[in-house]
């Protein structure tokens, strides 16, 4: 079994920086936060999204990094008169939090029993139209495998992997093609 430490400086740095520039939607451009729009159905009763043990970000930056990067995936894949929105219903981080190991706030512990699960509803409108929609659980049981987080930079490089994954089989023709 394979068992990666998520965590580290450079997780306390991207942590900072949240912090200090506070939410996500606040540094995008108006016109790209229009075009993919995401909701949150009752982020407390997710079932994992938060650090327990102080291993990991709180809820508050973990929603806006994954509001970053569904923006950030949309605005490279979805065409200028396409809207885009994401009502996510569970997140289950990459890993499990293990109080007390091996540092006195905790740690997560990544293995391949422990792959990140996303449950997301979504809508495609093009010109106000609806094109497309529907529930997915976005996962990966070999995400360690396909993934190297070794060169990543920011949070949640798994479920950044897995969502970039999603994108490219639920919406194939990247933006200025077609």
């Amino acid at each position: 079994m394979r068992t990666r430490f998520a965590g580290g400086l450079a997780a306390l740095a991207v942590m900072a920086a949240l912090a200090m520039a506070g939410p996500a939607s606040a540094q995008v451009p108006a016109q790209i936060q229009a075009r993919v729009q995401v909701r949150y159905a009752a982020p407390d009763r997710f079932t994992d999204a938060e650090n327990r043990f102080g291993s990991g970000q709180p809820l508050r930056l973990t929603l806006a990094e994954l509001t970053r990067i569904f923006q950030d995936l949309g605005t490279a894949r979805l065409r200028p008169d396409e809207r885009l929105d994401i009502t996510v219903l569970d997140v289950d981080l990459a890993g499990f939090d293990r109080p007390g190991f091996a540092a006195p706030t905790g740690v997560r512990v990544v293995t391949d029993a422990t792959p990140p699960r996303i449950r997301l509803a979504y809508r495609l409108r093009r010109t106000g139209r609806l094109v497309a929609q529907g529930e997915d659980t976005v996962t990966d049981i070999n995400f360690l495998l396909t993934s190297n987080p070794r060169f990543s930079t920011g949070g949640l490089y798994y479920e950044r992997q897995i969502l970039r994954d999603w994108f490219a089989r639920r919406f194939p023709e990247p933006m200025g093609r077609g």
